[in-house]
């Protein structure tokens, strides 16, 4: 998808039927927050979301928030500070993001989900694993876990607060003056009709670009034939009416990338699978990568993979079935030998959580440490690809010695049995 040419509309003046302080372009989590802040500064303000229901990128997220220092973490028994968060960004991007830039939103991040509190959005904090780069529990999330939650909570704070919103209202013309001022907006409506807003001042809250694939050509040159799975409104539409409008671009350069994209299903499995001990095979059957490194980069190792087709953001293949007996695992298993594909399997820390017939007969070890060796594992690929057995037994052969399950000799049906392979499960 390759965002439209923005359309700056020149005039001295525009002759709107609506004039309001604030135009707000965007009805995501950032455009929302926006809203509620200039609603409790007693600035009146309207949101123009271009689709039915406001949900833009977060929408499509796990919804997860970090942040250091907030109430809620201090509830939790949990020990944070601005300056520790603050350095594992600095960590986690090597050094290559503005400094000034990490130092704010390391500031401004526990304020603002206090305040969101305030307007009852009840956050918790995840404590059952770290997420890659984070030394300190501080992902924060509603208690649905999910994006679409979140963005519907935050709509309902801003509906409270007294603001705005107006769905349906796709913005396709800034008005501006010679000098650059802006005047206000354009907005088309449903039918073809357009329609403006004059204003005072106007935030771009339009999401990012990552849908547009010359900016992602230009600007993240690596992440070219990754496949675009964010909201239609990452169009970049906001750099393209600031370029027109003489603005200088910085720090561009960032993105969160998903290595974990699960196809042909379009679905994104959560990174806690990998936090937890799972590992990532390519088409090879081999371990290309250190899965705690994290999802972004983990888009990059993924790409480079033999197999990966161009666009794919990951060489991920979903297996969605659960086998309900020894006979059907057997088959499928053999089925899916027949044209190997990336496969996930991560170690299970008790033979009790599993079913009976999934259990191992004899007490051999299982450790719980996941697998924590980078290195491809040469025995990982089958010897043979005209012995179907041969494959799938190699698939699952470990890629350390403490890594679960251990090798054996039986064919892949123990394999299966075992819970060596696990089907995905997307976020």
């Amino acid at each position: 998808m390759t965002a439209a040419a923005p359309r700056i509309v020149r005039a001295e003046r525009l002759e709107a039927p609506v004039r309001v302080p604030v135009a707000i372009v965007g009805g995501g989590a950032c455009g929302l927050v926006a809203a509620i802040a200039l609603a409790d500064a007693g600035v009146e303000c309207v949101v123009l979301e271009r689709d039915a229901t406001p949900s833009g990128s977060t929408a499509l997220s796990s919804g997860f928030i970090p942040a250091a220092g907030t109430r809620a973490q201090a509830a939790q028994g949990i020990s944070d500070s601005v300056e520790v968060f603050a350095e594992d960004i600095v960590r986690k991007n090597k050094a290559t993001g503005a400094l000034h830039l990490v130092r704010a939103y390391a500031e401004a991040a526990a304020p603002a989900l206090d305040r969101l509190a305030d307007h009852g959005l009840h956050f918790e904090v995840l404590d059952n694993f770290l997420y890659p780069g984070h030394r300190v529990h501080r992902m924060h999330t509603l208690p649905q876990r999910t994006g679409a939650a979140l963005v519907a909570a935050l709509l309902d704070a801003a509906t409270r607060a007294g603001v705005d919103v107006l769905p349906s209202a796709h913005v396709t013309e800034l008005w501006a003056d010679t000098q650059d001022r802006i005047l206000g907006v354009g907005i088309a409506r449903p039918g073809g009709a357009l329609e403006h807003i004059a204003c005072d001042t106007l935030l771009l809250a339009c999401n990012g670009f990552g849908g547009n694939a010359q900016l992602v050509r230009d600007l993240l040159p690596e992440m070219r034939d990754a496949t675009f799975a964010g909201h239609a409104g990452n169009d970049g539409s906001a750099i393209l009416w600031g370029q027109a409008l003489g603005a200088a671009l910085a720090d561009l350069g960032g993105y969160q990338g998903h290595g974990s994209w699960v196809v042909p299903q379009g679905a994104l499995m959560t990174w806690a699978v990998m936090m937890e001990g799972g590992v990532q095979l390519n088409a090879r059957g081999e371990r290309f990568h250190d899965e705690k490194q994290g999802y972004s980069e983990a888009a990059v190792d993924v790409l480079a993979q033999p197999g990966a087709r161009p666009g794919t953001c990951s060489a991920m293949r979903s297996w969605r079935w659960r086998a309900s007996s020894r006979t059907s695992a057997r088959r499928r298993q053999r089925a899916r030998c027949a044209r190997p594909r990336t496969v996930m399997c991560w170690p299970r820390s008790s033979a009790a959580r599993l079913p009976r017939w999934r259990r191992r007969s004899s007490a051999s070890a299982r450790p719980s440490t996941p697998c924590a060796s980078p290195a491809p594992c040469s025995t990982r690929k089958a010897a043979s690809t005209s012995t179907r057995a041969a494959a799938c037994a190699a698939a699952t052969a470990p890629c350390s010695p403490t890594c679960w399950p251990p090798a054996a000799p039986r064919a892949a049906s123990a394999a299966t049995r075992s819970g060596a392979i696990s089907p995905a499960t997307a976020s």
